[in-house]
């Protein structure tokens, strides 16, 4: 059964801008250690960066939390797999309240924007 979904679209240069304008202070806000690491050794990090970002945004919405309530941006952490697909590791209080679920996520992107979907079921 489906227990929520959410998308997001997002411009890559106003990930670009923030980083440039905030630097570490923004990427510490929204991105894990691992994220961190994993974007920033890409040959274009904002785009990597972008959709993490809506990847967060989209699962929040999913949650029908938005950015309140038990969301936090470091207990959602986007990974791929070893053919490259994206999945979500979670941490904090969210692990506990989502043991019973499977979050599916999906991204896209273009030069220019990001997409990201999710859908969370109960097992």
């Amino acid at each position: 059964m489906i227990k929520g979904i959410g998308v997001d679209i997002i411009e890559i240069d106003r990930i670009k801008v923030s980083i440039e304008t905030y630097g570490k202070s923004f990427i510490d806000k929204f991105f894990t250690a691992n994220e961190i690491e994993y974007c920033s050794k890409k040959a274009n990090p904002f785009q990597h960066f972008a959709a993490r970002f809506a990847a967060k945004e989209a699962v929040s919405k999913a949650l029908s939390t938005g950015w309140s309530g038990e969301f936090r941006w470091h207990d959602f952490e986007v990974t791929n797999d070893k053919l490259g697909k994206p999945y979500f590791t979670i941490y904090g209080a969210l692990k506990l309240s989502l043991e019973n679920c499977n979050i599916q996520l999906s991204l896209s992107h273009s030069d220019k924007t990001v997409v990201a979907f999710v859908v969370i079921e109960e097992k």
